[in-house]
């Protein structure tokens, strides 16, 4: 057993937990680069990430690359997000812009990463002798670059895009990974009516790892008989889709609601509310209603998990969100309150973004 100290917690745990996401046998992974999966912008994550129909500005980039087409001028949007009150830290900025009326293009980076972990593989000695002077520190952080398109249709109504992503893993200097992926996005629009649909990893993203042997053979020497075996260096990320519909109403002559419902489909049996061998499904809520396009109040709900207790009884488990936000003079704050990753009794995050539209200056 190993000590990794971050801050003022404590962790046990085999070593060798570092490297789970690369204990793979080259085969379909129901649970890889899941860090893609947290989501972006303060303001969909308020309406608990159900805004893959109605994601139309420089966030589309992550959400649906078939948004971009409704990008008027240049855009940039920064968030940054706590995970595990403070331990990691998540952080996604993006650019886009118009490249004629027709189509537009974006560029975005996501981070996530636990820093400043203690490396306690050489505190002990061969003698026995503990010396703190032999502790070092590590960062373990993943990295994701997208490029994304967009463009319309000659039907009217529809639009398409794309994201090629590149996605980089760092853990120390263990173990490092480069992966490669593809996404495809599909909006249409019909009068106060909205439809989406987003494939990620459409063509499956595939992620080779290289282990530093000289480092893995520290934690091989640590503990006598365990951790002997160099882990697979491949694992392959499988399709996920996600189908929404959204429908505005106009409130008055300045209120306006905005309501759509996803359904995210994993191709995999796992604890979503829908779950078979074949597919499970994941529904999503998102609300936002808005003062003149101003102000903005949001709510969602998402995440719905089947839980199963220490007794083996069943119990539902929801993600509430809530979020708030503010437009002035092309610049619109957004702040969201989740649990971005986890649910039961994980604590609640803040998330802030920022978004840039220079249309206005314009």
């Amino acid at each position: 057993m190993f000590y990794i100290e971050i801050g003022t917690l404590k962790i046990r745990l085999l070593y060798c937990l570092l490297f789970y996401s690369l204990i793979s046998s080259g085969q379909f992974r129901n649970y890889s680069n899941e860090f893609l999966n947290i989501g972006v912008d303060a303001a969909a994550l308020g309406m608990s990430k159900a805004v893959v129909a109605t994601s139309n500005d420089v966030n589309a980039t992550y959400w649906n690359p078939a948004g971009l087409t409704e990008i008027e001028d240049y855009q940039g949007s920064l968030m940054h997000a706590s995970y595990f009150s403070g331990i990691a830290t998540y952080n996604f900025a993006g650019v886009a812009l118009p490249i004629d009326k027709q189509s537009a293009v974006g560029f975005s980076i996501i981070r996530f990463g636990v820093d400043d972990i203690l490396n306690t593989t050489e505190l002990i000695d061969s003698q026995g002798n503990i010396d703190f002077n032999r502790i070092n520190l590590f960062s373990a952080a993943d990295y994701a670059f997208n490029i994304s398109y967009g463009r319309k249709l000659l039907l009217d109504g529809f639009s398409i895009g794309g994201n090629a992503k590149i996605v980089r893993r760092i853990i120390g200097d263990f173990a490092t990974s480069w992966g490669f992926g593809f996404d495809l996005g599909i909006q249409f629009q019909k009068n106060n009516w909205k439809f989406g649909l987003m494939a990620r990893d459409i063509t499956t993203t595939f992620n080779t790892w290289a282990i530093n042997e000289t480092e893995f053979e520290k934690i091989q020497n640590a503990i006598p008989g365990q951790n002997q075996e160099l882990p697979e260096t491949t694992e392959i990320t499988k399709p996920k889709l996600q189908v929404g519909v959204a429908r505005n109403f106009t409130i008055g002559r300045y209120f306006n609601l905005l309501t759509e419902v996803d359904l995210n489909m994993r191709f995999a049996e796992t604890n979503d509310i829908i779950s078979t061998g074949f597919v499970s499904i994941d529904p999503a809520f998102g609300f936002q209603l808005d003062y003149d396009k101003i102000v903005f109040l949001r709510v969602g709900a998402g995440n719905f998990q089947n839980i199963r207790e220490f007794d083996n009884s069943q119990s539902l488990s929801v993600q509430p969100n809530f979020g708030l936000g503010f437009t002035y003079k092309g610049v619109q704050i957004d702040y969201a309150l989740t649990n971005i990753g986890s649910v039961g009794n994980a604590l609640f995050s803040n998330i802030f973004s920022i978004k840039f539209d220079y249309s206005f200056f314009r």
